[in-house]
């Protein structure tokens, strides 16, 4: 997968458990972090960081999506599959 391009508005879909570990692992280099910093500040050690971004993405935790989200200055939206906003879907 090519690194996210910073600066640039990029809307991702992620169907499977290696796509999400690819953009993740793909921002955090963007943001200049090693695995290790990274790992420091969401308070898991590198090598879990590393599982993650690897073999292990199915394990991750919402806490620690959430954390590595805003940290790699990204953000997760739910949307309906025909393009609508979630929020505006009568549920």
């Amino acid at each position: 997968m090519d690194r996210i391009p910073s600066p640039c508005p990029v809307n991702l879909i992620v169907n499977t458990p290696v796509q999400l570990a690819e953009i993740l692992s793909s921002a955090r280099q963007a943001k200049g972090l090693t695995q290790a910093e990274a790992a420091a500040r969401i308070g898991v050690g590198q090598s879990r960081l590393s599982s993650l971004e690897t073999t292990r993405t199915e394990s991750l935790s919402l806490r620690q999506l959430l954390e590595l989200t805003a940290l790699y200055g990204l953000e997760l939206s739910i949307r309906t599959k025909d393009g609508r906003d979630a929020a505006n879907v009568d549920w």
